[in-house]
């Protein structure tokens, strides 16, 4: 996931209820706690914040609908944001208190589209602004960038910096580059990159990885530098061939649709 990004400057948070929401709109602050924060928040680069909405916000959940300018950034210890608030386990905690301006509402929510959970998206305020689903406001690697937007063009609804949680443990905890649901398999898309993922003990590392998803019936498709930059249209195609041999891409209101496979000279020659 992107964090050094030098043109990040807005973080999507969350507001878990509808209480969050209304301290947001009537005390301008919100909490994040220390010990996970994102970089951006860490760093003190964070300009805007915006709010993904849960369930819990009924007919106005899953999307993001408002932001504010960030003005001051303080560490405190949770019983000073909750002062009438009894002993708990969280008392002690200590978190980031994110004061900001009068909250503001984006002209179209941004939604997602599958309903997914999502904690924080680290983007720039330009996303922020033009961004029309939830996967747009990803700032990942210039390949991961080309790819999605090849997925665009093809229709390919995947999503971004997906989270599988396999078990309660850290390394039961993994983020595909992109998921794409199909109706008989779980197709995962990574996009390897010159940097991490050549490196011999890179290499064994992302070999174990897809072990254990595919022993828990995800597929893996790998693609290189040069396969999304150079090939992108054989790329494309494979990935198109592999959503057809599970049953179809499975679309955000929950059926199946069949993804539309026109294989050109240069993808034959690149399948031989």
């Amino acid at each position: 996931m992107a964090t050094g990004n030098p043109n990040i400057d807005t973080l999507i948070s969350l507001w878990k209820d509808v209480k969050d929401f209304d301290i947001a709109r009537e005390q301008h602050w919100y909490r994040i706690p220390v010990d996970s924060a994102p970089l951006i928040v860490h760093e003190r680069r964070i300009k805007y914040i915006a709010f993904y909405q849960t369930k819990k916000f009924g007919p106005n959940a899953f999307v993001v609908r408002w932001f504010a300018k960030v003005k001051k950034i303080r560490i405190v210890h949770r019983k000073d944001l909750f002062q009438k608030e009894k002993r708990n386990p969280k008392t002690g905690k200590i978190y980031y208190k994110l004061e900001f301006e009068k909250l503001k509402e984006l002209p179209k929510p941004i939604p997602s589209l599958r309903h997914r959970p999502i904690i924080f998206i680290s983007t720039t305020y330009k996303r922020l602004k033009e961004a029309k689903e939830i996967n747009d406001l990803f700032c990942e690697s210039p390949i991961e960038e080309k790819m999605w937007e090849a997925f665009k063009k093809e229709e390919i609804n995947a999503e971004r910096q997906y989270e599988v949680i396999l078990g309660k443990g850290r390394n039961q905890r993994f983020y595909l580059d992109f998921a794409v649901p199909c109706k008989e398999r779980k197709l995962g898309v990574e996009c390897d990159g010159d940097k991490y993922h050549t490196k011999p003990d890179d290499v064994k590392k992302d070999k174990r990885r897809d072990n254990v998803l595919e022993s828990q019936g995800w597929n893996i498709l790998r693609y290189t530098t040069d396969d999304i930059m150079y090939r992108i249209n054989d790329t494309i195609y494979q990935v198109k061939e592999t959503i057809n041999n599970y049953g179809g891409i499975e679309k955000p209101e929950g059926n199946y649709k069949y993804v539309i496979t026109k294989p050109s000279e240069q993808d034959k020659l690149f399948f031989i």
